[in-house]
């Protein structure tokens, strides 16, 4: 009888994990699909500053279902806040920017405290059972001086999260102190990536990454880091739904300055969340959105302990982040050099560069890898297979302003080889510096020494392809224009 009873139990179990799965992912797709009803409408693009959420955070300084505390001061003196919310046994603590330039899961924190404030949208039993069973402490922007300037590292210069152990900055000072005085079960370090990872060696773009950091150098695995696997397999297939195999993992190698290895290693199960990128998604609202069912599923795992029925080993079959993408690849362009003629393909990236403040940015795009890429991808890619690459004209009239360059007909330009105008000596535009145009065209200031030879590595991606003489592609700071398909809608044009 004993096999019998042994394969009845093993059967049970697997049901009742089975109903949780079911039950875990449609609680996701609710959350999922309601998320524009609490989407906080006052952020909108990722470049915000400290003082767009400080409103957000003083209207619920006198509603009861919190408890705003101010944690301390950063370098340069902004006030740094914590919310706190439920009344449960299980204590988390979720903090996000760390790195000022990483808003993706500040912007989400909002849209969790709009929908934690709801009531009679049919998730009341899903708050009342987190709220009772969970203490949450939310600090939405641990480096304020950074978001100030957007920019990873604080106003000192250093990079926090690699501040854990020597804890030169006052923020590594106000973390390590809240670790101390909570000692949360549960800890969330929320993290923006650069949006040019693959999950795996693959085209795909890591959308969202895991870490379940790790305490030492030999990657042990104790019941505190066993949770952050299961919490993070649970993710990923929650994730896989919306973004099939666009979720990654990190490397697991030991950083001993590392915020997240120490909270580890101090007996907190920490979960670190990298939110990359998504075609067609520059502001981030789609990860955005999911950052905001992710967490709440991870959470609502932690309130009923459901994490504990996933498979830890579940996490090694997550690919880890690979540099395999860049914004754009050209493949198989023919390059005529020296009278001798080869194929090579392009690899493109399109570099943000901030301006007004650091509230809004512009791309300045460079080619940043030349030759054989066969086993790299592009986010978006041109097969030049038959098309010669080659540098564009400059065209012969001067003008004095960019505006005036607005109003000329970029199509016929562009068709003819031209893809350099050039500003007169009179043109106010000197002092701006390298800037932008909505106009697909590169704009040299005067004297400035035109292109020369043919495009390739380090160069800004500007060139033009052609067959049997005819433009068929003008590629514009790193923006395609398909000349047969023309609209002046993509991309930035470049002043240098």
């Amino acid at each position: 009888m004993r096999p019998f009873i042994s394969q009845l139990f093993f059967t049970i179990i697997t049901l009742t994990t089975i109903e949780s799965q079911a039950q875990s992912e449609e609680m996701a797709r609710r959350l999922f699909d309601k998320h524009a009803t609490y989407r906080e409408a006052s952020l909108t693009q990722r470049r915000f500053k400290q003082k767009d959420i400080l409103p957000l955070i003083s209207k619920r300084q006198d509603n009861p279902l919190y408890t705003i505390e101010k944690v301390g001061e950063s370098f340069e003196g902004r006030s740094i806040q914590m919310i706190k919310v439920g009344s449960g046994k299980k204590k988390v603590l979720l903090w996000s920017q760390m790195h000022g330039d990483e808003p993706t899961a500040t912007m989400a924190s909002f849209d969790i405290f709009n929908f934690l404030e709801g009531k009679n949208d049919g998730f009341d039993s899903f708050r009342k059972d987190l709220l009772e069973n969970t203490t949450l402490y939310f600090v939405p922007m641990l480096n304020p001086d950074g978001a100030e300037r957007y920019q990873r590292r604080t106003a000192q210069g250093v990079d926090m999260n690699r501040d854990a152990a020597s804890r030169q900055t006052p923020e590594a000072v106000i973390l390590k102190e809240l670790v101390d005085k909570l000692k949360p079960d549960f800890g969330f370090n929320l993290h923006d990536q650069s949006p040019r990872y693959s999950a795996g060696r693959s085209p795909k773009v890591a959308t969202i990454s895991f870490l379940a950091t790790s305490y030492d150098y030999e990657l042990s695995i104790n019941k505190v880091r066993e949770r952050s696997m299961q919490l993070i397999v649970g993710m990923n297939n929650i994730l896989q739904k919306y973004i099939p195999g666009q979720v990654a993992r990190y490397a697991d190698d030991h950083e001993p300055r590392g915020f997240g290895d120490n909270v580890q290693k101090w007996g907190t199960t920490l979960v670190l969340i990298e939110s990359g990128g998504y075609v067609g998604d520059p502001e981030k609202q789609y990860i955005r959105q999911l950052n905001f069912m992710a967490i709440l599923s991870a959470l609502g795992k932690i309130s009923d302990n459901s994490l504990t029925k996933e498979n830890r080993e579940d996490y090694y079959k997550i690919p880890e982040n690979g540099r395999w993408v860049y914004d754009l690849v050209v493949r198989n362009a023919t390059v005529r050099q020296a009278g001798k003629s080869f194929t090579a393909d392009l690899g493109i990236n399109r570099n943000e560069v901030s301006y007004s403040n650091a509230t809004k940015f512009f791309y300045y795009s460079k080619i940043e890898d030349f030759g054989d890429l066969h086993p790299q991808y592009g986010s978006q890619e041109v097969d030049a297979a038959g098309l010669t690459i080659e540098k564009g004209k400059v065209y012969p009239t001067t003008y004095k302003n960019v505006s005036e360059i607005s109003k000329l007909n970029v199509l016929n330009l562009l068709k003819d080889g031209y893809t350099y105008i050039r500003l007169s000596a009179d043109s106010n535009t000197r002092a701006l510096g390298l800037y932008f145009t909505t106009s697909p065209l590169h704009i040299l200031r005067a004297g400035q020494a035109s292109p020369s030879g043919t495009p390739g590595l380090g160069s800004t991606a500007t060139f033009i392809l052609k067959k049997a003489g005819k433009v068929k592609y003008a590629v514009i700071n790193g923006f395609v224009h398909d000349l047969d398909n023309f609209t002046a809608e993509k991309g930035q044009g470049i002043v240098e």
